[in-house]
């Protein structure tokens, strides 16, 4: 124990193996869901027979991506595969474009490459300032819309209408399965409401079980599994991504991943009162630099892009200041996490579709930083938050926010106030929906 108190200089962030231990159980709490939440979605578009190794793939690049940041970097924040990017990996890339999943893998493995190349580089600070803050704030608020329209589609509380394109689902009200969504929905709510750890994680069992009663699901046969990952262990198709199309896919995966990682470290930092006088944050290559290993070493074991979790706010709440928070919910993600794939194969949408409606709201509340009383910031910021939910597509609603940028601030003679490397990435972008058009060709 003594090793662990000076390696995490518990003394000096004033802290205990007690309280860190404490908050790397509420962090793990908080986040747990993922386990049976990211399973759900990617089998949507790998497919149910995948779901024992995709609950290996989440829990084991959750937990080693988590252990790592702890002995590394040495700071109290968790990973796992992102709400969002697992979104646009199946409804948006697989389902949606039509890519092989394979194809969508190797993209999230290139993705995370170029990440590590840029964390270990000076280019980092160049793409950093080249993305306006209004941007990186409406990406992320307009991934919280995309999930909650998920959520809501899955639940059926959100049907296709020929009339209106979408509607409320009253034929579905005759179903168990609609009502045991409403009550994920508030009685997560009301959780949170009551700041209880682990909100979602205890809605969708609890939701579960309720559905067992109901009919809904079938109660597993066993409780725990060897963790297998034989369904998606390196199957990325990195030729598959010869196309022009799957550049924009690329690309998509990596400025989610990059700056939903930059705002999320920079707000733990901020609430474990980490950041220094001039707003930098200690070792923040490092931490990048675990975020991007990660993400490759969850595209190895076949799922989506990791990053680095807010939820890690409950454990730095409870007192948690190191490295050993991070130690304690890796363990975790390895010890029960890469059990429990009868119990993840038997959650019903209904017990899954409440998460993504709450984790919808609280990425959300980001909309509130943007300056809406600068038009030449807010309208591109707006085209962002309806396009991706609008199209399905979370690199579509970039590309719109990046193009109207560059546009508007020429037109309002601010053209200064804008990056050249962002004036490149509009025309890239411009180029690129032409080409999706069939108006050029390459």
């Amino acid at each position: 124990m003594e090793w662990f108190e000076k390696y995490f200089r518990f003394s000096e962030y004033g802290t205990d193996l007690r309280t860190e231990t404490i908050a790397g159980l509420t962090t793990f709490m908080t986040m747990a869901y993922i386990i049976f939440v990211n399973p759900a979605i990617l089998s949507d578009a790998i497919g149910k027979e995948a779901i024992p190794s995709l609950v290996t793939a989440t829990a084991a690049s959750a937990g080693i991506a988590t252990i790592i940041m702890g002995l590394y970097a040495r700071k109290p924040f968790a990973l796992a595969p992102g709400m969002g990017l697992n979104a646009y990996f199946a409804y948006g890339v697989v389902l949606g474009m039509g890519y092989p999943w394979q194809v969508a893998l190797a993209a999230v493995f290139v993705e995370g490459l170029i990440f590590i190349v840029l964390s270990i580089t000076q280019l980092r600070t160049a793409v950093i300032n080249a993305i306006p803050l209004s941007q990186k704030y409406a990406i992320g608020a307009g991934i919280g819309l995309f999930l909650t329209l998920i959520g809501l589609k899955s639940a059926g509380i959100v049907v296709p209408n020929e009339a209106t394109i979408i509607a409320l689902g009253t034929q579905n009200m005759a179903q168990p399965s609609f009502w045991l969504a409403i009550f994920g929905v508030f009685f997560a709510a009301s959780l949170m409401v009551r700041r209880i750890p682990g909100a979602l994680l205890i809605s969708i069992i609890v939701t579960t079980v309720l559905a067992i009663i109901a009919g809904v699901a079938s109660a597993p046969e066993k409780i725990l599994e060897f963790p297998t990952v034989e369904y998606t262990f390196f199957h990325m198709d990195l030729a598959g991504l010869l196309n022009v199309g799957a550049i924009g896919v690329v690309f998509a995966f990596f400025m989610v991943d990059f700056f939903d990682t930059l705002g999320t470290v920079a707000g733990l930092s901020a609430k474990a009162g980490f950041l220094r006088e001039d707003g930098s944050i200690p070792d923040a290559d490092k931490v990048l630099l675990t975020d991007a290993i990660g993400t490759t070493f969850g595209a190895v074991m076949g799922t989506s892009t990791v990053t680095t979790y807010i939820e890690s706010a409950a454990g730095i709440e409870e007192g948690g200041r190191t490295g050993f928070v991070a130690l304690v919910v890796g363990a975790l993600f390895l010890i029960v996490g890469l059990f429990v794939s009868p119990i993840a194969a038997i959650i019903p949408a209904a017990a899954t579709a409440p998460a993504l409606i709450i984790v919808g709201f609280l990425m959300m509340s980001v909309v509130k930083e943007i300056d809406f009383t600068d038009l030449t910031e807010a309208i591109p910021a707006f085209f962002v938050l309806v396009t991706i939910p609008y199209t399905f597509s979370i690199a579509d609603g970039i590309g719109a926010g990046f193009i109207s940028y560059a546009v508007l601030k020429v037109i309002a003679g601010k053209w200064k106030e804008v990056h050249p490397l962002l004036y490149a990435l509009a025309i890239v972008f411009a180029a690129y929906f032409l080409y999706l058009g069939g108006i050029i060709s390459i």
